[in-house]
């Protein structure tokens, strides 16, 4: 008589190492002004919003023809000891490491900008942060987006600093939307659940800073989003957006005048990249 055996295996995703103990927590948080604090949903938000109105959302590198490292210490570098911003996955990978090194637990997630749309790839880094029984949406790198966190629950809402938001559970998606002019909802982005590996975002990236039709290749961009108001370089526009529904404030920025917006922005660039940026802006 034949006996078979049957061994029946189980697959694991691979435990994934974020290189977390690299960053200097306490430079971080004096970057952004905040103490260390045991984990909370009130701490959370307090961590959110310093992130997101301290440092800047930016594509300088991208511009310039860099590809930006996403490799913690040296977005750690860029945007706590250099001062500078960064785009989702930079702002991304940096605040979900001090997250974990503040003792919470984190998912790091990737979404579709223009969810709705066919050809829309998915280039944007989120993260899903668990507060005991609670889970939360942070975004800290969406440019005008979130300034708090929204709870990872259907019809969640918040209009922190003027700006309304919702988030929306179709299926296994989750769709983050903003108000339209009439009365209506505009999906800013969609995303599901599915953890994300460190190869996964050194792709999105290597996309978002190289190809023809990433719009981070095309012009410059910054953002800087607040109470009341979201201030933005767009190309050679400059604006300024208010909560309250005034009219946008809009100017054209030249060459000359580039130095000055970006410090205003809180962009600090050395005098040769000032002047490959006003290269740039003259050929436009």
């Amino acid at each position: 008589m034949t006996t078979t055996t049957t061994t029946t295996s189980t697959t694991t995703a691979p435990a994934l190492d974020w290189r977390i103990d690299t960053l200097d927590l306490d430079a971080y948080l004096r970057r952004i002004g905040q103490p260390a604090a045991s984990p909370s949903a009130e701490a959370l938000a307090s961590l959110h919003e310093a992130h997101v109105r301290t440092i800047p959302f930016e594509n300088v590198d991208v511009v310039l023809g860099r590809t930006p490292s996403l490799e913690l210490p040296d977005i750690a570098d860029k945007l706590v000891h250099r001062q500078r911003g960064g785009y989702c996955f930079e702002h991304g990978l940096l605040f979900a490491a001090a997250l974990e090194r503040l003792g919470y637990d984190v998912v790091r997630c990737m979404a579709r900008v223009g969810f709705d749309k066919p050809d829309a790839p998915l280039t944007h880094l989120l993260s899903l942060v668990s507060v005991g029984d609670e889970r939360f949406l942070a975004d800290v790198g969406f440019g005008s987006g979130l300034l708090v966190p929204l709870p990872l629950t259907d019809g969640a809402r918040t209009e922190h600093g003027g700006w309304p938001f919702r988030l929306r559970q179709e299926g296994r998606h989750w769709l983050l939307e903003t108000p339209t002019d009439d009365d209506g909802w505009h999906v800013a982005h969609g995303f599901d659940e599915t953890p994300q590996r460190f190869v996964d975002y050194v792709v999105a990236n290597h996309y978002i800073a190289t190809h023809p039709k990433s719009p981070f290749t095309r012009r410059l961009i910054v953002q800087r989003k607040d109470h009341g108001n979201c201030r933005k370089l767009l190309g050679r526009g400059y604006q300024v957006e208010y909560a309250d529904g005034r009219p946008t404030e809009s100017k054209s920025v030249t060459p000359d005048e580039l130095g000055d917006v970006l410090r205003s922005l809180d962009i600090v660039v050395d005098s040769d990249e000032l002047a490959r940026l006003r290269e740039v802006y003259a050929g436009e």
